[in-house]
């Protein structure tokens, strides 16, 4: 058995060459410490070696981004999601299922007028908390989220259902 550079995966004609050493390649200068972003504060032990600023104010925090989501806040808004969205089919159903007995107490554009409210309410609803609870927290903007499932829910499907009697 050879232990040869023959034996190796990647050999090429010619790697033997004397013309391809380089020489020896200079040390890397050592990094500089890592600096914290605006906010951040080091604690702890080597905390000192660290380029930390400390001209930032103290609301500084404030500014900062929302976290992330957790992953059961996002499979829990993505459920309540998938829910409105069959909100909105079931008052495009239940309310075109009830179109020819509405319009004998109100007028067909009002009825339009309703009907197309209805139908875009939920996904309204849906986007205004969303956007609205962005800086709270999780629980606070999935609590808003339920009201309004618990208020949109569409009667007009439920009581008559796809089929009506």
């Amino acid at each position: 058995m050879s232990t040869g550079r023959d034996d190796d995966a990647l050999s090429w004609g010619g790697d033997d060459d004397p013309t391809l050493d380089v020489g020896a390649r200079p040390e890397p200068e050592p990094a500089p410490a890592p600096a914290l972003p605006d906010g951040f504060t080091a604690v702890g032990r080597g905390s000192e070696a660290l380029a930390g600023r400390a001209d930032v104010p103290a609301d500084a925090a404030e500014d900062a981004p929302p976290a992330s989501l957790s992953n059961v806040a996002l499979v829990t808004i993505g459920i309540i999601a998938g829910i409105y969205l069959l909100y909105t089919i079931g008052w495009i159903v239940g309310g075109s299922r009830l179109a020819g007995t509405a319009q004998f107490l109100v007028s067909p554009v009002g009825y339009q007028f309703a009907l197309w409210l209805a139908i875009a309410a939920p996904a309204l609803w849906f986007g205004t908390a969303y956007a609205l609870t962005r800086g709270t927290k999780t629980w606070i903007r999935v609590l808003w989220l339920a009201a309004g499932l618990a208020l949109l829910v569409p009667w007009p499907f439920i009581m008559v259902g796809a089929v009506g009697q």
